[in-house]
């Protein structure tokens, strides 16, 4: 693994952005220079509100957004959470409290 994407998540507004329910295991949009690729390991350092500790994650590139992408979405990664994570899921769900199914618009769809 030889890449390390951070990203520090202060509120809800900003985890709804970035979370990625759809992808298996959970997932999280990095907004980030997308110097990535699909399939490629990557270690996540994330600060989540509430969290005493930055929290640190294997995870696979699943989503690429480039510079310019429609929508005026930012350029970044998605990445797929590591199975064993499971518990980095059930906070991040927590903290989304039902959120996860609304129709407003995140980073990826």
């Amino acid at each position: 693994m030889s890449k390390t994407l951070s990203i520090a998540i202060r509120d809800q507004a900003r985890l709804y952005e970035c979370y990625m329910p759809f992808v298996k295991n959970g997932g999280l949009f990095v907004p980030a220079d997308p110097d990535c690729t699909l399939g490629e390991e990557v270690c996540v350092i994330l600060d989540l509100m509430h969290e005493p500790e930055p929290i640190h994650l294997t995870a696979t590139v699943v989503w690429i957004t480039p510079q310019g992408a429609q929508g005026n979405r930012p350029a970044g990664v998605g990445v797929g959470l590591d199975g064993r994570h499971h518990d980095v899921r059930s906070k991040i769900e927590t903290r989304l409290a039902g959120a996860v199914n609304s129709e407003r618009s995140t980073h990826t769809l």
